[in-house]
Order: C-alpha cells, then sequence, then structure tokens
C-alpha cells in the first residue's frame, strides 16, 4: 500500500486500531487457517497491522514475518515476542516459494484495483506449492475513501475469485459477515483461503 492519506490515518490511529480486537483467542478463521498449515510453518502476515493475528500464529508455532506500511503499527507488531516487523508496501514482496501461507487480512482492500493482478501475483511466487493464502476484503464494487480518508477497493465475490484464479491459485468456500470498523461504519465482507 502507498497510499499517503490511508497510511497517516493508521499512523494516527494506530492504538485505536489495535483496541478493535481485544480477544486473546484467534478468530474462527485465523484457527482454521493456522490449524491447516504445517508444524513450523514460516508465515508472512501483509499488512499486519499491531500484530494482533501475528500473534496467534506464533504462539501456535509459526515462524512469522509480519509487514506494513505504517511505521506505528511496526511498532505494535514488533514489541510483540517471536514476531519479527518491518515497515514495506505491497510491493515489496519478492522471493521464491518461501512461504508457507501468506495471511492479508484486510490489507489488500487498500491496494488499487488495478494493481492487485500484480500483487497477488507477487504473493503465488512466494509461496511453497500448495501453501496457503487467505485475503479479506470488502464486499461490493468500485472504489473510494470512508469517512476516515482511507482508500479501499471493493469487490465481489466473482471478482475476487477470477482475479485468484488468474494468479494461479485454486479458490476455497467463502466466509461472509458484517462489522464495525474503525470509522464506525458497519461494512460487509468477504473471505476466501486459496492454495497456491
Amino acid at each position: 500500500m502507498t497510499d499517503r492519506e490511508t497510511i497517516a490515518v493508521y499512523d494516527a490511529r494506530a492504538s485505536d486500531y489495535a483496541g478493535l480486537d481485544p480477544s486473546g483467542t484467534p478468530s474462527d478463521t485465523l484457527a482454521s487457517f493456522i490449524a491447516d498449515l504445517p508444524t513450523g510453518a514460516r508465515v508472512l502476515d501483509l499488512g499486519c497491522g499491531p500484530g494482533t493475528s501475528a500473534r496467534h500464529m506464533v504462539r501456535a508455532g509459526c515462524a512469522v514475518d509480519a509487514i506494513d506500511a505504517s511505521v506505528a503499527m511496526i511498532e505494535l507488531a514488533s514489541a510483540i515476542e517471536g514476531v519479527t516487523a518491518w515497515q514495506a508496501s505491497f510491493d515489496d514482496i519478492t522471493g521464491t516459494a518461501i512461504y508457507d501461507g501468506v495471511w492479508a487480512n484486510f490489507s489488500l482492500l487498500h491496494a488499487r484495483r488495478a494493481d492487485l493482478p500484480r500483487h497477488l501475483s507477487a504473493i503465488h511466487t512466494a509461496l511453497k506449492s500448495g501453501g496457503l493464502f487467505h485475503i479479506a476484503v470488502k464486499e461490493g464494487t468500485g472504489e473510494g475513501r470512508d469517512r476516515l480518508n482511507r482508500h479501499y477497493t471493493y469487490y465481489t465475490e466473482a471478482d475476487l475469485t477470477d482475479l485468484l484464479q488468474q494468479a494461479g491459485f485454486t479458490v476455497g468456500p467463502y466466509r461472509r459477515g458484517r462489522d464495525k470498523g474503525l470509522s464506525g461504519e458497519e461494512t460487509d465482507w468477504i473471505s476466501v483461503t486459496a492454495h497456491a
């Protein structure tokens, strides 16, 4: 993600964002993702935020690389024992067959629609054969900014499936939900775990 306005919001509101998920246990989606990984899996937490998901993965025995474009988020994630975190953008994903899993939970939705195919291709290359890729986005169409001035790209299930398949992924079943985020607005979301 390179949208300066979006990054500025996360830098300013990192602590508020961290407070949105005070749970000491992983979500059902994250728990399933972890359960499907091999023992001692190496995982990329892409757009890690304050490190909430990374913490759960480390506790489960995963080796976690966590990246985020927000310096404030990286400071929070880096404070978690066992989490290696650094500032980077989606365009910094490099390497071949490095990861057993990539967790992109409500992060790639900040990328421009035109950029997503490039990012998905890089993720597919970085995953080992059969590796897991979790992606969660807000459901809908178009692109725009929320009331906090963060940039979002919205996807339908058909849109996301097509993009994932074009990048070489085998798409699994979708999950759906509706939640209130940092902006206070309730929005519909979809997520899926795909295989490289």
